[in-house]
């Protein structure tokens, strides 16, 4: 078998369920492909997120400099953005299970080597260490490209689109269960037994993630010899169903909603990477927490954020009746007042831990409409890969030029840290990340058919 053969979407099944089977068939297959999507995914971020959780014993232990850090996390997202653009269009054509496990194990790759070299740096020069995790972080980049389209193009084949947007706003929730997990328990064991060990137990959760989808996630509803999901829920085809996916794929990139989208999300991710990438590290460094209670204060953030994307679909398809924009305006002025709050106020632990929890509430409401729902809504099914892959590298590229302004801006002279004036730079973003999406929606949200 070629590696086009094994990669490529699966063809329908010869064998076809029962018809008095059909039914209670897809719902089960349906129900293991997502959850197994949703847990895979979250994996996915366990093995993306370890450098934030460490980076206070590696400044500490003056093995790299707040600056290279920066420059090590923008390669990772840099190369991340290229690759969820060119990997959302091939996932379009391809066997979404096979796709998804090969990038968590490659990432899963990554993170064991990573972990290895850090229990070498004593041997290894500066620069070379430099060096090599700026250029394996930049692989695993590539590797977590890998993740995203075929989880939610799973969406797309498995769920007619009168679900799709609740099903939407849980899949979204996976980024904020696997930085919860990676902050508790990555946190955990960087801070007892060394940070070189949350790599290596990042790789090994990213390794259970393969397993996962091989196990629980199917490639379409045909492949298991069942009907379209069109069939299957009376859903009423589309024009857009008969035409061919390059064709629909070309007609997403010249809608200029998915650009206002696109530049739209970038705000977002740069507001939402500020505080998970940076947050544990300002936490320590501007008021004084441990590793241990900043690593807390972030993941108990991190599950609001899972209830502020479920509460994005509910609200925007079932309070507000699809309309995407009041949603984005409400929980966008929350976004504002908690940021603010967190960067330029004190407080205790727990009250950190209110204005984080509040910052992820509202930005996860953001992150699933802005990033996600707004897209779905103007493209057709067979295209979704392609507009992921293009509000996705406008999403990272903005995440991982963040990555490296405020690596430079933090690194004092001295070799120390200092937020003063990079807190005005993810105030300005915040405030950016909700007005382009209010003015620009209402402009360029027709349909492509």
């Amino acid at each position: 078998m070629g590696l086009y053969s094994f990669y490529r979407i699966s063809k329908p099944s010869e064998t076809k369920v029962p018809e008095e089977r059909v039914l209670r068939t897809y719902r089960r297959l349906r129900s293991r492909t997502f959850w197994g999507a949703v847990a895979a995914y979250s994996l996915y971020y366990v093995c993306r997120m370890t450098l934030s959780v460490v980076k206070g014993p590696i400044i500490d232990g003056g093995i790299l400099t707040a600056g290279q850090l920066g420059v090590i996390g923008s390669a990772m997202l840099l190369v991340y953005a290229v690759g969820k653009f060119v990997n959302g269009f091939i996932a379009d054509y391809c066997n979404i299970r096979r796709f998804m496990a090969t990038g968590l194990l490659a990432s899963a790759a990554v993170n064991l080597v990573l972990g290895c070299l850090g229990l070498l740096h004593s041997y290894v020069s500066t620069p070379v260490i430099f060096f090599a995790f700026a250029v394996l972080w930049g692989v695993n980049g590539w590797a977590q490209s890998m993740g995203s389209p075929p989880g939610v193009i799973s969406l797309s084949r498995w769920f007619p689109l009168s679900a799709r947007g609740s099903y939407y706003s849980l899949f979204s929730a996976t980024p904020y269960i696997g930085k919860a997990v990676t902050f508790v328990f990555i946190g955990a064991v960087a801070a007892k037994i060394g940070w070189q060990f949350g790599f290596l137990f990042a790789a090994l959760g990213g390794l259970v993630g393969a397993v996962v989808v091989v196990i629980f996630v199917s490639d379409n509803p045909e492949s298991q010899g069942l009907p379209t999901v069109q069939e299957l829920s009376g859903e009423t085809p589309a024009g857009s169903d008969s035409k061919p996916t390059r064709v629909l794929q070309k007609s997403v990139i010249t809608h200029p909603g998915i650009w206002v989208i696109a530049l739209s999300s970038a705000f977002v991710y740069i507001t939402q990477y500020a505080v998970s990438g940076w947050g544990v590290l300002f936490l320590q460094k501007s008021k004084a927490f441990s590793l241990e209670a900043s690593t807390q204060i972030v993941a108990f953030s991190e599950a609001f954020g899972i209830v502020g994307t479920i509460l994005a679909g509910w609200l925007s398809d079932k309070v507000f009746k699809g309309n995407r924009v009041l949603p984005v305006i409400i929980s966008g002025l929350l976004c504002f007042a908690s940021l603010g709050l967190f960067l330029f106020s004190g407080g205790g632990y727990f009250t950190n831990i209110f204005y984080v929890a509040l910052f992820s509430l509202a930005i996860g409401v953001l992150y699933c409409i802005v990033a996600g729902l707004m897209a779905l809504d103007i493209v057709p099914r067979k295209a979704t890969g392609a507009a992921l892959g293009i509000v996705g590298i406008s999403s990272y590229v903005a995440a991982g030029l963040q990555d490296i302004v405020s690596g430079l801006m933090i690194q004092h002279p001295d070799g120390g840290c200092d937020f003063t004036g990079v807190r005005w730079f993810w105030i300005a973003a915040c405030v950016l990340a909700i007005v382009l999406p209010v003015i620009g929606w209402g402009k360029f949200k027709n349909k492509i058919n």
